[in-house]
């Protein structure tokens, strides 16, 4: 039975690879343009251009979010924003407790293994990297 769901779900995990990358572009783009631009919810408090870390996050955010959004230097794209949420996760994280629960850096973590994930994996259906081939 399960051999059977197996082969009938394979069919579909380039589309759903690429459903995730979109989702998760998106996503992170957004909080991108949250950071920089106070769209679509206001951010934090004020930010001033080029202040760091938060600043230069938001920018790699969004950047990071539109070529994956797209599908366009989909690897490459993913592990700096993978390493970009290890280093947010570790600098601002952290130090508020051991367990992402307890500190607030559950984001951090999940987006840091989503989009490393989609380092090995690619970025499936849609992209446009894809149509370049």
């Amino acid at each position: 039975m399960t051999q059977g769901l197996e082969s009938r779900l394979d069919g579909y995990s380039a589309r759903v690879i690429g459903l995730f990358r979109i989702v998760i572009g998106l996503l992170f783009g957004m909080n991108g343009t949250i950071k920089l631009f106070g769209w679509p919810i206001p951010a934090m408090g004020e930010i001033p251009v080029g202040s760091w870390p938060v600043w230069w996050a938001g920018l790699i955010e969004l950047v990071v979010g539109a070529l994956l959004l797209v599908g366009l230097f989909t690897r490459a794209a993913a592990f700096i924003g993978s390493g970009e949420m290890a280093f947010a996760y570790f600098t601002q994280h952290q130090a508020n407790g051991l367990w992402p629960a307890e500190n607030g850096g559950e984001l951090a973590v999940l987006y840091c293994f989503a989009l490393f994930l989609l380092v090995f994996i690619g970025g499936g259906a849609f992209a446009i990297q894809g149509h370049r081939r």
